[in-house]
């Protein structure tokens, strides 16, 4: 299942009610988002205000769409608009999506399934 990487600024004066907001999240927003296909979605905020999403999902686009039909959705995004800077979309669709370049497991298997290379030939400085 891919992987979803994202980033967005939150406004420094609103760190910490943004984290409060996050401590309890409505549960019909959680559920929503479980239902339309967000897996182990997670949000990490650094001190400067960069927030990083995290989320597993068979397709964002439609995961994107069948939130977007929810009045959950509408409401809580209205809400947490307001917690971003430079940010004209509503914040579930004005995210930067960050490319993945590495990914353990995946090297790990490729591994796994790679045929045997053969053994490396002797260098002339370990001949008798």
């Amino acid at each position: 299942m891919p992987r979803v990487c994202f980033t967005l600024q939150v406004r420094r004066d609103r760190m910490a009610e943004y984290v409060e907001r996050h401590a309890a999240v409505w549960p019909e927003m959680l559920r929503a988002l479980h239902d339309t296909g967000w897996h182990d979605y997670s949000l990490f905020l650094r001190e400067d205000g960069l927030l990083v999403g995290y989320l597993v999902t068979d397709d964002l686009a439609a995961a994107q769409a069948g939130m977007a039909r929810t009045d959950v959705n509408a409401r809580w995004q209205a809400e947490m608009a307001e917690f971003f800077e430079e940010l004209d979309l509503p914040p579930d669709q004005g995210f930067w999506q960050l490319d993945e370049v590495f990914h353990l497991e995946d090297q790990l298997a490729a591994l796994d399934t790679a045929p045997p290379s053969d053994p490396p030939a002797p260098r002339a400085q370990d001949l008798p």
